[in-house]
């Protein structure tokens, strides 16, 4: 048994560790500070001259290591650059770091950097270090951002400056990081786009044992999803006005197969009034269509993907809110389209419900392996997957936490926008006076 020691904020939280009974495991001590409130990301190249040489049969392959110094003394490491290969005389790559990580925002804490020759087996060579602060890099290029490199025991009378190893910094700015919220306040919102997959086998909805089962007394799987996330989404867009389609049925009155259909029968507009007016559409859809497979996917990806393809000036970011069963019967397709949307203002949530497999769903995804198709890779992840299940009371009638249900769907979309303006050099529009002074301007100004 081992007492392992945490200080955090300056609170000491003590915890018990198991050991292996007769051998010493150590301690563990987890030292933080509360991260400070700056939002600005710093931008900087240097370059050294005159480097130690390491290599016996070369000169060295110098890299440098970043240290930004806590309050309690000691340093942590929050950058290292690429390594040079054979060159006294190395120019790094320009790099960004928040200035949040360099110095929590302490723009005179001291920032120590140290130079190491590049060992393949691990053990670098210590070539020499110096200090600055924020402050000083801020200066930019110039004398005052010239640094003597010094050994660990280097003493070298002053006149012999201009003979020392140097590093100089060769370029510096400074620019905010710009957060969902700006955009968001910026009028940068988003426009929602629902479908729901209506496959054949989920069995006819008059039948309870069907997904679509409309129940005179409570909702169906797919209606409760949709309430749920629905509520959780129509609050980034800002006139509540969401098309909403189906895919996977047959539509009167000659019973041509469609994917792509809007729920509330007007292919003009298949715009419908909040989610009142979605669940509306949709229960009606149910009394006109009949259910068919096979389930597409890529038409309604596609559909979204040709309304954001003509916004590509970030005043509009499109999600697309699917809720399926998980069956999918064009994967290759609904891959490439992904990856053609990813270059898009367009992010996908797709939610599972039922008690079936979502190893697809899983896959699409993303997360932990980027999807592709033909051999190429979608430039961003775009889809956000989340079983409804989990959320549920073992009745299935109830969500247990609205709030974790908020957290998981929402999760990578701040995210997934902000990569999306970001990559695309798009900065939020300024912010409209009526956020400025604390109130919000009406959804639908007369």
């Amino acid at each position: 048994m081992e007492l392992i020691s945490l200080k955090l904020n300056n609170v000491l939280i003590k915890a018990d560790r198991l050991g292996i009974p007769g051998r010493k495991c150590g301690t563990i001590i987890l030292s933080a500070e509360e991260l400070g409130n700056c939002r600005d990301c710093a931008t900087m190249q240097f370059c050294a001259n005159k480097l130690d040489k390491k290599d016996f049969f070369g000169k060295s392959d110098p890299f440098m290591v970043f240290y930004r110094s806590n309050e309690d003394g000691t340093f942590t490491i929050c950058h290292k650059t690429e390594v040079m290969k054979n060159t006294l005389n190395p120019v790094w790559q320009a790099f960004s770091i928040p200035v949040r990580a360099l110095c929590n925002g302490d723009y005179e804490r001291t920032i120590k950097v140290e130079i190491y020759d590049w060992d393949r087996d691990g053990s670098h060579d210590f070539i020499g270090e110096f200090t600055t602060s924020y402050k000083e890099l801020c200066r930019g290029q110039g004398q005052s951002n010239v640094y003597e490199v010094r050994g660990e025991n280097d003493r070298y009378p002053a006149w012999t400056f201009l003979f020392l190893p140097q590093v100089s910094l060769l370029s510096f700015s400074v620019e905010s990081e710009h957060t969902f919220l700006d955009y968001i306040k910026g009028g940068n919102g988003s426009n929602d786009s629902l479908t729901l997959s209506f496959p054949v086998w989920e069995g006819n909805p008059s039948q309870s044992t069907s997904l679509h089962y409309m129940n005179p007394y409570q909702m169906n799987a797919y209606a409760m999803a949709l309430k749920a996330v629905g509520e959780i989404i129509q609050d980034y867009d800002s006139d509540k006005m969401f098309p909403a389609l189906g895919f996977g049925a047959k539509l009167p009155p000659d019973g041509r197969v469609s994917h792509e259909f809007p729920l509330n029968g007007n292919t003009e507009n298949p715009y419908c009034n909040g989610m009142e007016g979605i669940l509306e559409a949709y229960h009606q859809s149910l009394k006109t269509v009949q259910l068919y497979g096979p389930t597409n996917f890529s038409p309604v990806v596609n559909h979204v993907a040709r309304y954001a393809a003509a916004m590509q000036d970030g005043s509009q970011y499109f999600v697309l809110l699917i809720i399926t069963d998980g069956v999918i019967s064009d994967m290759a397709q609904t891959k490439e389209a992904i990856v053609n949307a990813a270059k898009l203002p367009m992010s996908i949530i797709i939610v599972g419900v039922g008690q079936a497999e979502f190893d697809a769903m899983v896959e699409l995804d993303g997360d932990d392996i980027r999807i592709s198709s033909r051999g190429k890779m979608a430039e961003r992840d775009i889809v956000q997957f989340v079983p409804f299940r989990d959320y549920m009371d073992r009745t299935g009638n109830h969500v247990l936490s609205m709030a974790r249900l908020a957290k998981d769907v929402l999760a990578e979309i701040p995210d997934q926008l902000i990569s999306y303006m970001k990559s695309r050099g798009i900065k939020p529009n300024p912010v409209p006076a009526a956020y400025a002074t604390g109130t919000q301007p009406p959804t639908n100004p007369v």
